[in-house]
């Protein structure tokens, strides 16, 4: 859990960074160059590969991990401890995690769906002689409805507490127990998951109010 929860991290990097193309203000140019690199390129193939054995590894092992717990523990507390005991989100793992899922499919038919087995004819461009397709347009109508926004928007605050608990515990799940180290990776897991889901949140917005 904790090695798939890293790779994951850094995908999310990378995503959010490529993402982030949008607000360059040049008519999604940047972003629509960077999306087709991303798509064409041989090795981004094959790393996508491996991004998708990583999630299906990521979430079988969080439902049997959830299943295993609830058998070992059949009986609940005695006295629920609270937020005393431990935050409410990581102990929501398993239900934040579902809703990231539900999300991701509905973000992979939004757009990988359609980049990968359409001819996307009607989002074509040609950039410097190379024809593209104009995944910037084809943001710009899926966020249009109002309530693909709603639904990316709870997506995100999901991810945000997900990773609130997931980062630093992925660490700890590597061997990570020296104190210092952990409060400057707990720092730096809550900056992570806060600025990282606040910025995708705001490409739907943007998209939703014509800021880009």
């Amino acid at each position: 859990m904790g090695f798939t929860g890293i790779f994951l991290i850094l995908f999310l990097i990378v995503h959010v960074g490529l993402n982030a193309c949008i607000w360059n203000m040049d008519g999604g140019k940047m972003f629509n160059v960077a999306a087709d690199f991303m798509a064409t390129t041989v090795v981004m193939r094959i790393l996508e590969i491996g991004l998708f054995i990583g999630f299906i590894l990521h979430i079988g092992q969080a439902y049997v991990l959830e299943v295993q717990n609830r058998r070992k523990r059949g009986i609940g507390y005695q006295v629920p401890m609270g937020n005393q005991g431990s935050k409410w989100y990581s102990r929501y793992m398993g239900w934040l995690g579902t809703f990231i899922l539900l999300f991701l499919v509905i973000h992979l038919k939004n757009f990988w769906v359609q980049t990968r087995f359409t001819d996307m004819a009607e989002y074509q461009q040609t950039y410097n002689g190379v024809q593209m397709s104009d995944l910037f347009r084809l943001m710009q109508d899926t966020f249009a409805n109002p309530w693909i926004v709603v639904v990316y928007l709870i997506g995100c605050i999901s991810l945000a507490f997900h990773l609130m608990h997931g980062f630093q515990s992925a660490f700890r799940s590597l061997g990570v127990h020296n104190p210092r180290y952990l409060r400057l990776l707990k720092g730096i897991g809550y900056g992570f998951a806060i600025i990282v889901p606040v910025a995708f949140a705001m490409m739907p917005v943007s998209m939703y109010f014509n800021w880009v």
